[in-house]
């Protein structure tokens, strides 16, 4: 987005005027996604195409985040490892009923987690539970899991948004019904128009406050913006940081700062050229004024990140520092057969509105160590499924995950969405001796140590964590402060 646009829609967000177009006092809340996956739009909570901002409202988990990203109850109420930390037990909620009222029981979570662990399946969500052999129902209330190793933080892993419980034997059919024992149930699923939820009158915590969620398809984050302002949604989570003084002086919204440990960054692919040398892809990321980028990209909405996805609050996060050194990324380019610098291209997405600046930015600083950037600009719709892992050198994004997970799925070199296709046999070797690791000290070093590695030798440029900007509309009321992840969802409401 160009900087006149930008200082225009500021303005325009003091002086706008008006009502809700269509606002329903009944109490339907309405917000947009951004059509990510485009026609693999789904809401099987285990597949490539899951919509979460949908599925965070229909179906639930075992585990989800308590008060400072811990583990609180769910559909599981309690649990409990063995003594070797490789058999865990846990005991489901009664009375629970799925939104075609069927009881929920353990069967249930069988096969949720079966069909997760399935590696025929190619659930991009193995890769949190792979540690898993075997799930078992004890009896309708209790299930446990077999381990093939120790693995201490096993409740962290059950937290991740895709490892939802469905109906047993509805895998065929829960990508357009969307079932689950959520707050809100599908009356409609559209994902490139308008998706429908409606109140779940069951649900275990207590019937929603609101009637009704409309969540509408919109690929173009500036778009969504627009939407936003012009009454016609009551959030938008995707605020570019340089509207936040101006939004935040409006009357008309309500302007939420989360920190969390949501990440962009650049990804190099460690398997072609130039950036199969690991040389090239350090000389990367010392080119990189991290502080500076971070200011230019979020108005310093976040928290700097020497290359680690590992959330800053988390307690395996290393303690590390980055700073720039242009001399040191040219000696390295030079090493490598690149002594007049190297020319390559990234590709960039309006998906984000950060995106763009952040590439710029990069674009910018790494000229002075003689990488010469071009950004080549895709589109929005389908980004994911067209430009994500596919191209050389692209933007990402991830949501907050436990560490052991961050550093799994998105590193390893056996895990399906290794995004940069980084392969590093110390790296793995030290990821599986800390889930081993009943000691929290001997474990924390060795998730520290795997850090440090991603530091010097991975294909990503993970910049910062980003502090999320939620704008809201000023009857949206009891939407707490927290991550998307833990929001209450049963608890919002709308005044008008």
């Amino acid at each position: 987005m160009q900087p006149l646009v930008l200082a225009a829609l500021a303005s325009a967000l003091l002086m706008a005027g008006g009502s809700f177009a269509g606002a329903d006092p009944t109490g339907t809340f309405r917000h947009a996604h951004n059509v990510g996956f485009g026609a693999h739009s789904s809401l099987d909570p285990a597949s490539k195409g899951r919509v979460l901002q949908i599925i965070e409202k229909i179906q639930s988990r075992l585990v989800r985040p308590g008060r400072g990203g811990k583990p609180a109850p769910d559909l599981a109420m309690r649990w409990e490892p063995d003594a070797t930390g490789t058999i865990w037990t846990f005991h489901l909620r009664d009375n629970v009923r799925f939104h075609d009222g069927s009881a929920f029981d353990a069967d249930d979570v069988v096969y949720s987690l079966k069909r997760v662990i399935d590696p025929d399946q190619g659930s991009p969500a193995r890769a949190a539970v792979k540690m898993i052999e075997t799930v078992e129902a004890l009896d309708p209330l209790t299930v446990r899991m077999t381990l093939a190793s120790t693995f201490a933080d096993l409740p962290l892993q059950l937290m991740d948004p895709r490892l939802r419980i469905i109906p047993e034997g509805s895998g065929e059919s829960v990508a357009q019904s969307g079932i689950g024992t959520g707050p809100f149930r599908v009356e409609k699923f559209d994902p490139d128009g308008i998706t429908i939820l409606t109140a779940n009158e069951e649900y275990w915590e207590g019937p929603p406050a609101l009637a009704r969620i409309e969540v509408i398809g919109v690929p173009d984050a500036q778009a969504r913006l627009q939407a936003f302002l012009s009454g016609q949604l009551d959030m938008e989570r995707g605020i570019v940081p340089i509207l936040r003084r101006a939004l935040d002086r409006s009357l008309r919204y309500q302007l939420l700062e989360i920190p969390t440990g949501n990440w962009m960054g650049l990804i190099f692919r460690t398997d072609v050229p130039p950036f199969d040398d690991p040389r090239v892809r350090l000389a990367m990321r010392l080119s990189v004024d991290r502080n500076e980028m971070l200011k230019l990209a979020l108005d310093g909405g976040g928290v700097v990140s020497c290359d680690t996805p590992v959330a800053p609050n988390d307690q395996y996060r290393a303690d590390m520092t980055c700073r720039r050194d242009v001399e040191r990324a040219r000696a390295l380019l030079a090493e490598a057969g690149y002594p007049d610098g190297v020319d390559i291209e990234v590709n960039v997405s309006s998906l984000d509105q950060s995106w763009p600046l952040m590439g710029v930015t990069f674009q910018d600083q790494a000229a002075d160590a003689g990488i010469r950037v071009k950004l080549v600009n895709a589109a929005a719709d389908g980004y994911w499924s067209n430009v994500w892992m596919k191209k050389d050198a692209f933007t990402t994004s991830w949501g907050e995950r436990p560490a052991d997970q961050a550093l799994n799925e998105a590193f390893h070199s056996t895990a399906k969405w290794n995004e940069s296709h980084y392969h590093n046999a110390e790296f793995d070797a030290l990821l599986a001796k800390a889930r081993a690791e009943l000691d929290f000290t001997k474990r924390r070093a060795l998730y520290v140590a795997a850090q440090e590695k991603l530091r010097e030798t991975s294909g990503s440029l993970i910049p910062f964590h980003v502090t999320q900007l939620v704008v809201l509309s000023n009857r949206v009321t009891h939407f707490d402060p927290v991550p998307n992840d833990a929001l209450r969802w049963h608890l919002v409401s709308v005044v008008d």
